[in-house]
């Protein structure tokens, strides 16, 4: 076909045989087909109504190569001379004599163009024509895809002879190929390999394959299900004895239990049994602390601000370490002294707690508290003494000072926490020497252990001696009686020491007539400076080292009157508490 391009000089790849000579044919090459280009410079034979052969140009040339055979063409019968036709070629000649343009002659027509199209998957077929080739695009013998004949060597150039009428021009007709090996061809292909895999035609082995996949499927989830099951049994072993190789730990063996006496184990084993968990209920109130056992009869010690919730007709409730419960009633209670007695009945087998002798206790000694903090029940914390004789007030909360106590502390640093109170400070012997009644708290200086402050490490304990004594007389007389002195104070004297003040209550005069102190001497307005050598140094101080005695002590006082000190002994009087 034409394409319609220019021509130009065309590639002298045949010679067409002049007069006298002979033209070469190459027996290898493919078949050439006529040119059809205005400009070439060689004709056709064609043959003319006479039968006569037309002869070439004279100006024709002739290139044989020197080196090749000469065939000579067959005869041809004489035609008439006819100018020649030379029909434009299809396409411009190739100088570099590139293929496909250079074979099989410069009369061939122009291959079509390919473009290159994506791979096909893996296994989808592809048409024929892409089928592999040698690289000229003849189909390889081995690779050909069925159905596909490759297209027949052709012979040396041979011209049909086109018979006219007498006299009718003659028309050069250019051959057309015999085959369609330029349909075939790849230019993107490696020589004699197929541009891709076309795999098998559509619809060939398709079950095989899809079986082979089916059994390659089912043979991976029975070996994805044998894994797991495996798995499963080698995880439950493991979990079930700890590992695949038995892990035993070294560990000591049981012991007796026994403790030293005098370790913190040994004296909580001792004075557990005797310490009671006490809860308190009221109509407006209600609390939790700490007692022990005083005696075989029921008797049970503990601090006046834990029962006061109950009042007159409150509910107290008393739970042993051995986790028993009894009702219990007061005996008697004492808010000076921030102490008080409950009694149970009907309970067997109680274990009173010794008492030991607070006078005794040096600072530095080992102790341990016992109780239930926040109603945490046999609590046990060990510390030290960490002083003596310390003067605290507690309570105050009435607002009229009545129920403000005075105590000559014992402080430790053993951990005591709301719930505490009243259970009992013992030392390494599991005597009592003392009665868990204040913490110093971080926000609001002392107070009682009623508030919910937690343990600072500073805590306070009534001496036992003086718990006793008051024990003693609330359980004989549900009262316990106060040490005096018959002076009325001034609590807001600023200066060092206690202050007798002008005036007593009512407008009477500070000092009681006929009391311990005016026998002494005490006149209004002296200032007290120390009892028994210590120093006091406010009114309250001197009301703890007071309360510190019982009544009828003698005590030796150093005071101050006109700027000049005295020192006076004096009989300590007696007053009932409440």
């Amino acid at each position: 076909m034409e394409d319609g391009k220019s021509t130009g000089p065309k590639a002298k790849w045949w010679s067409r045989p002049a007069p006298g000579r002979t033209a070469r044919t190459a027996p290898d090459e493919p078949s050439p087909v006529a040119d059809a280009s205005p400009t070439a410079d060689a004709t056709a034979d064609v043959t003319d109504p006479a039968g006569g052969t037309r002869e070439p140009a004279p100006d024709a040339p002739l290139q044989p190569p020197a080196a090749e055979p000469v065939v000579q063409p067959p005869a041809v019968e004489p035609v008439a001379s006819v100018p020649a036709a030379r029909p434009a070629p299809l396409h411009e000649p190739d100088e570099y004599s590139t293929p496909p343009y250079g074979g099989p002659g410069p009369w061939a027509p122009a291959p079509p163009v390919q473009r290159p199209v994506p791979t096909p998957a893996h296994g989808t077929p592809v048409p024929p024509q892409y089928a592999a080739t040698n690289g000229a695009g003849v189909p390889d013998a081995g690779t050909a895809a069925p159905g596909f004949t490759p297209p027949p060597q052709h012979s040396p150039p041979q011209h049909p002879r086109s018979q006219h009428p007498q006299g009718a021009q003659p028309v050069l007709q250019p051959q057309q190929p015999q085959s369609t090996q330029w349909l075939q061809y790849d230019p993107w292909g490696a020589p004699r390999q197929p541009l891709t895999d076309p795999g098998p035609p559509l619809g060939a082995d398709n079950g095989r394959k899809k079986s082979r996949r089916g059994s390659v499927l089912i043979g991976a989830v029975l070996l994805a299900l044998v894994a797991g099951g495996i798995g499963g049994g080698i995880g439950s072993y493991i979990e079930r004895n700890g590992g695949l190789t038995r892990v035993e730990l070294p560990q000591a063996g049981r012991n007796s239990g026994g403790r030293a006496p005098d370790s913190v184990a040994g004296i909580a084993a001792s004075a557990l049994p005797s310490v009671v968990t006490l809860h308190v209920s009221g109509t407006t109130e209600s609390g939790t602390g700490t007692g022990f056992v005083l005696d075989n009869r029921g008797h049970i010690l503990t601090n006046n601000h834990v029962v006061a919730p109950a009042g007159s007709s409150g509910e107290i409730t008393v739970t042993f370490s051995g986790g028993e419960t009894a009702r219990a009633e007061v005996v008697g209670k004492d808010s000076g002294y921030d102490l008080a007695v409950v009694k149970v009945t009907g309970v067997s087998g109680l274990k009173p707690l010794p008492l030991g002798n607070s006078d005794n206790v040096q600072v530095g000694d080992p102790v341990v508290a016992i109780g239930a903090p926040f109603d945490l029940s046999n609590t046990v914390t060990s510390g030290i003494i960490s002083a003596k004789d310390r003067p605290i007030t507690a309570g105050g909360e009435k607002g009229d000072g009545s129920d403000i106590s005075y105590v000559d502390a014992l402080q430790t640093d053993a951990p005591i926490n709301p719930g505490n109170s009243g259970g009992p400070l013992v030392d390494t012997d599991a005597h009592v020497i003392g009665i868990n009644s204040a913490i110093r708290a971080a926000d609001n200086g002392s107070s009682t252990e009623g508030g919910q402050a937690g343990s600072i490490g500073l805590g306070f304990a009534i001496p036992i001696n003086q718990g006793k004594r008051v024990a003693e007389e609330l359980i004989n007389t549900g009262k316990a009686t106060h040490p005096v002195i018959g002076v009325a104070l001034d609590m807001k004297y600023t200066g060092d020491g206690a202050k007798v003040g002008v005036k007593g209550a009512a407008g009477k005069s500070a000092v009681t007539a006929d009391g311990p102190g005016a026998r002494a001497g005490i006149k209004p307005g002296d200032v007290i400076t120390a009892v028994d050598g210590q120093r006091v140094h406010s009114g309250e101080e001197l009301i703890v080292k007071i309360r510190a005695h019982r009544p009828g002590d003698r005590l030796d006082l150093t005071l101050t009157r006109g700027g000049k000190d005295l020192s006076i002994s004096l009989t300590l009087g007696s007053a009932t508490g409440t």
